[in-house]
């Protein structure tokens, strides 16, 4: 979702592929995205459309996947805030 910015080059997250098996777990509970397979390994696709929600760490099942939960959620919650909480609807996880 390239369209979906917080802040640019702030994300915490971080891939250890040497670690990861391919199950696809990250790219099927990010919902923004941010993880793709490549070449039967997760990849980073949108490092900076990571809201940091902490999906893909959470149901990694080799802890291949870190982040800190901050910048992104708190930039989700700010925009909901500003703008409307039914303008988000469908856009973002409930990240808290």
């Amino acid at each position: 979702m390239e369209n979906i910015r917080y802040l640019s080059g702030v994300s915490t997250l971080k891939l250890d592929q040497d670690r990861c098996v391919g199950c696809g777990m990250c790219e099927l509970v990010c919902p923004h995205g941010v993880l793709a397979l490549q070449n039967g390994k997760a990849g980073v696709r949108d490092r900076d459309g990571c809201m940091e929600c902490g999906a893909c760490a959470l149901n990694c099942p080799t802890s291949a996947i870190e982040l800190s939960p901050g910048v992104g959620c708190a930039g989700y919650i700010i925009q909901t805030w500003l703008k409307g909480k039914s303008s988000y609807l469908g856009k973002a996880a409930s990240c808290c």
